[in-house]
């Protein structure tokens, strides 16, 4: 049986690292530089671990959920320079899939594998295992891991070589980022022109405006809960990331450009450390108005 390891246990590792411990029969080692991460996983009946090192030395298949590329590339070296033959690690970050593509051939010549593996469902979806999982790399890897790949997944897609797991999650951020911000504008819009903004959530929920942004993010809004179940920041990056490739590739992405924009504004006022649906913070800033 697979020893496995688990690095970054944050709001979205900790419930991860939590299922694949439960549903998968393997024994689970898991860091955080987060103490309190550690002894939560601890009591959920994981092992911990205060160094680092011990998880790129003694494990079988290391999971990485970390929130910047800095971060991932940093790991993947050092378990390169410490790690086993043979070990395979499985990046859940959402990570520049340049850094992705740079690293997969150094990881093959260290015997070792290296698989992409995003996710989407946000923290409800990473603590009911339900998340959507885009994974990239060597075939006959994802195959051998496919299955406890999906301890935190309700689907797991192998997208193609390695990278194409990350670009689709771009794809994926693009989207919600999208949906992000036409939610915000329109919900301080109605409020701007005398609306209520729960009588109008409930009239048009299951048209044809319904979405998954909008059923989760809007009561997170009416209520002004902006604890961060998914932190701005981390969309942020993924929008940075997306406009990065489109400019390697030589196009446009006008709509997610317009996303950056506001989370760059949330950035400058400090409030990046808020959930997603913080953003409508600034269209009621500019429309002198509260959606409540």
């Amino acid at each position: 049986m697979k020893k496995v390891g688990f690095i970054g246990m944050g709001i979205m590792g900790l419930p991860m690292a939590t299922n694949i411990l439960k549903k998968s029969g393997c024994s689970v080692v898991g860091f955080d530089v987060v103490e309190a991460s550690r002894i939560k996983f601890a009591e959920a009946g994981g092992f911990t671990v205060a160094d680092i090192q011990e998880v790129y030395e003694n494990c079988d298949v290391i999971f990485l959920c970390l929130p910047k590329n800095e971060l991932v590339e940093s790991a993947v070296k050092e378990i390169i320079a410490h790690g086993k033959k043979g070990t395979i690690i499985i990046d859940f970050s959402s990570t520049f899939p340049g850094v992705i593509r740079k690293l997969y051939p150094e990881v093959k010549a260290a015997d070792m594998s290296l698989i992409d593996s995003p996710v989407s469902g946000g923290e409800i979806g990473a603590v009911a295992g339900t998340l959507v999982v885009m994974c990239g790399g060597d075939k006959e890897v994802f195959d051998e891991v496919e299955d406890l790949i999906g301890c935190v997944g309700s689907r797991v897609t192998y997208m193609g070589a390695s990278g194409c797991g990350d670009v689709a999650k771009l794809a994926n951020n693009m989207i919600v980022g999208c949906n992000l911000i036409a939610v915000s504008e329109a919900y301080a819009f109605a409020v701007k022109a005398g609306l209520d903004p729960e009588v109008l959530f409930n009239a048009i929920k299951d048209g044809f405006a319904q979405n998954a942004v909008m059923d989760v993010k809007v009561p997170k809004i009416i209520s002004r809960d902006f604890s961060a179940s998914a932190r701005i920041a981390v969309h942020q990056k993924d929008m940075k990331n997306a406009a990065q490739l489109a400019k390697d590739m030589d196009v446009d992405i006008p709509m997610s450009a317009l996303v950056l924009h506001y989370m760059n504004r949330m950035d400058e006022a400090g409030l990046i450390n808020e959930d997603q649906c913080a953003l409508v913070k600034m269209f009621e800033q500019d429309m002198g108005i509260e959606v409540k």
